[in-house]
């Protein structure tokens, strides 16, 4: 092969993914979604629900023909399925926090993604975020993670009364899914204090699910647990503080308690499945130590810790589950 018979289409179609990507943000932000879950409608049709210029409609809409999320028929702009179901707002699967979490924290972070490769630390650590903006990343990360969360009670299969710890819980939406598949599941959210008072407001009609506010880096962890939930969180930590944390949740339970660990597990080379690959750039941008791990990896850290793995299944998209019994 010589490099006449090369193309670099292949560079053109990576390098030119940010457009895609700010398209679909301002078309999401600029409710043209939206707008076409009232119905198909016609340039000036769309820019009369949009409130936008024709033009400017036209650009917009048009790319997201172009991307397979609108279809045009005629004159007429309307949903594609995919669109309708996730982004329209009509349905309970809603992507479109998930696209302004992505849109206002991390694209912007995204642009110094060399410069947190080549320092080995973010400019800013997620966690010092401005206030008005922890809604949006909770809002976002309950958006990407919701289809896993659905997932848990099925793949996790616990017993009847099981009393989960949610360490690193968030918003609560994982307890809040075991607890809605289980009426005899009760569960506490264990968190730092910022997100847990956004998560004792959340959770204030979900009287079988408690929050308890502490670091666990720092703080005991709330007893009286038979199921211990680790979601989205191993991302966070160094292989070291991983260790760590499974040795001290392993202090606190019982022998025979249930461990979970929810996260983008990947292949031995860290390369499989894709999205979980692109995710380390994305946990490098925002937090000090943040990384993806392989299920290897993630078992010996278990049989180091006083954990016996019992297994690795698929939640959602890249996030999967890895489960453990305290020996």
């Amino acid at each position: 092969m010589t490099t006449s018979d090369i193309a670099p289409d292949r560079i053109f179609q990576l390098a030119q993914g940010f457009m895609a990507s700010k398209h679909l943000f301002a078309a999401n932000e600029l409710g043209l979604f939206e707008a076409l879950g009232e119905g198909p409608a016609d340039l000036a049709g769309l820019a009369a629900r949009t409130g936008l210029p024709q033009r400017t409609a036209r650009i917009s809409a048009d790319a997201m023909v172009a991307l397979g999320l609108l279809e045009k028929h005629g004159e007429q702009y309307a949903n594609s399925p995919v669109a309708a179901t996730f982004l329209s707002g009509a349905t309970p699967a809603d992507f479109r926090p998930l696209l302004r979490f992505w849109d206002k924290i991390s694209y912007p972070a995204w642009t110094d993604l060399a410069g947190a490769l080549g320092r080995g630390k973010p400019a800013h650590d997620i966690t010092e975020i401005d206030d008005e903006l922890v809604p949006v990343v909770s809002a976002g990360i309950d958006a990407a993670t919701a289809g896993a969360c659905r997932a848990l009670p099925h793949v996790a299969a616990l017993p009847q009364q099981s009393r989960v710890l949610d360490i690193g819980g968030g918003t609560g939406s994982w307890s809040v899914a075991l607890a809605d598949a289980d009426p005899s599941l009760t569960a506490t959210v264990f968190e730092l204090p910022g997100v847990a008072a956004f998560a004792t407001t959340r959770l204030r009609d979900h009287s079988r699910i408690q929050v308890h506010v502490g670091d666990l880096l720092t703080d005991d962890l709330p007893q009286g647990h038979d199921v211990f939930l680790m979601a989205n969180l191993i991302h966070y930590f160094t292989p070291d503080t991983n260790r760590t944390i499974l040795r001290k949740i392993r202090a606190a339970a019982e022998p025979g308690a249930r461990l979970l660990i929810a996260d983008f597990w990947t292949d031995p080379t860290h390369t499989a499945p894709l999205p979980a690959a692109l995710m380390a750039g994305e946990f490098a941008i925002h937090v000090n130590d943040g990384d993806v791990y392989s299920v290897d990896e993630g078992s010996a850290w278990l049989a180091e810790c006083g954990w016996a793995f019992t297994g690795h299944l698929p939640l959602a998209g890249p996030i999967s589950l890895v489960t453990a019994d305290a020996v």
